[in-house]
């Protein structure tokens, strides 16, 4: 269990005249190879309550009820750990989400995407908090999903630098990535990505620099936000006693232009809403040069003395080039995984409608997955 000490504020419900008690709500997921649709749940989980309490399922778990993670369960404890509204995690937490868990940390109910969880026989992981009314539901962000990534990883294009309309190429590989022949899940698809103002309203912090706060400008692609980009923020956060960290990010075209191949994986926009959601950035400069020039130090109102560059080692060499080699390696794998859970998700969707329009006390059959 981790508690993190800050990026996020202290509150409570108020329940009446002089009396307050924090609401404590509870997560859970794998939280393998963590974007920003995975913030987006939390940010939307924690708006609910006080305290956010995020549990995130070890390797072994994954492993008997998905497949083998991308990452390892240190490398998911430190991601999940770094987004700005988790106030604490819970490793190694169950994979089937029970009151019992929720009473052990006290939380008043868990939250979870309006898509649907299954164990490896195919039971909803949230049946029992359901059916307790201790279960809330908030919104699956569009546009973003590992498989997705995972496509743009393996397919060497770069329509996923674009906002328009996705080639036929692109949409059909991507369709049928490592999905059940017979039709598609909703909950395990591509949508496309459109980023907004109100989005990024929600993952900025709308803080000012204060008096007395260090400014610390770094800048790079951040494409992929990894454990490798968490880890440097870290080490650059801990540089100062108030420390206001500025995140300069590079155009697509600039990180392609000395990345070469498909990079970024992830546009601008995507790219944005991930490093946002790190506690340890306060902004964001969307489209930073590569060189940093005496008017962008300027803009900030950074001295204007030499000496102020530093730099930093992370202590962790992971780079998006290693994680697209994982996925290269273990590609076959990766499809196979993606292709049961699918196929347990539609035997799911097939025996809910047949549910609904059956009369009651009639016998039902339910097809059982299509084999990877």
């Amino acid at each position: 269990m981790i508690r993190n000490g800050h990026g996020t504020a202290d509150s409570s419900k108020n329940l009446g005249p002089g009396t307050k008690r924090t609401v404590r709500v509870w997560c859970d997921g794998c939280y393998d190879m963590v974007h920003y649709g995975h913030s987006n749940q939390l940010r939307q989980a924690r708006a609910m309550g006080d305290y956010l309490v995020v549990g995130v399922h070890n390797d072994e778990e994954i492993a008997k009820h998905k497949g083998p993670p991308v990452f390892t369960q240190e490398e998911r404890y430190k991601m999940v750990q770094a987004i700005k509204w988790v106030d604490e995690i819970v490793a190694g937490a169950p994979y089937v989400t029970a009151l019992e868990t929720l009473d052990k940390y006290n939380c008043d109910f868990c939250v979870h995407g309006n898509d649907i969880t299954l164990t490896v026989d195919g039971r909803d992981t949230y049946e029992e908090v359901k059916k307790a009314g201790r279960y809330r539901e908030c919104k699956r962000t569009q546009g973003v999903s590992t498989t997705d990534l995972v496509g743009r990883m393996l397919l060497m294009t770069k329509a996923h630098h674009s906002s328009r309309e996705l080639p036929s190429e692109y949409q059909e590989y991507t369709d049928s990535f490592g999905k059940c022949p017979r039709s598609h899940s909703p909950w395990t698809g591509v949508s496309q990505f459109l980023q907004t103002s109100q989005k990024i309203i929600q993952f900025a912090s709308g803080k000012e620099p204060e008096p007395g706060d260090t400014i610390i400008y770094v800048a790079g692609a951040f494409d992929l936000f990894h454990i490798g980009h968490v880890s440097f923020l870290e080490k650059v956060y801990q540089l100062a006693e108030r420390p206001y960290i500025i995140a300069g990010l590079h155009f697509d075209q600039e990180v392609n232009h000395y990345k070469g191949k498909n990079y970024p994986i992830m546009n601008v926009h995507e790219r944005t809403l991930s490093v946002l959601a790190c506690r340890y950035v306060a902004e964001v400069v969307i489209g930073a040069p590569y060189a940093v020039t005496a008017n962008l130090l300027d803009h900030f109102k950074e001295p204007k003395r030499r000496g102020i560059f530093r730099q930093i080692n992370s202590g962790n060499d992971l780079t998006t080039d290693l994680i697209v080699q994982r996925i290269i390696k273990n590609r076959l794998e990766y499809e196979a995984r993606n292709q049961k859970k699918e196929a347990r998700e539609l035997a799911v969707l097939e025996a809910i409608k047949k549910r609904e329009v059956m009369p009651e006390g009639a016998a039902m059959q339910v097809e059982g997955p299509c084999e990877a």
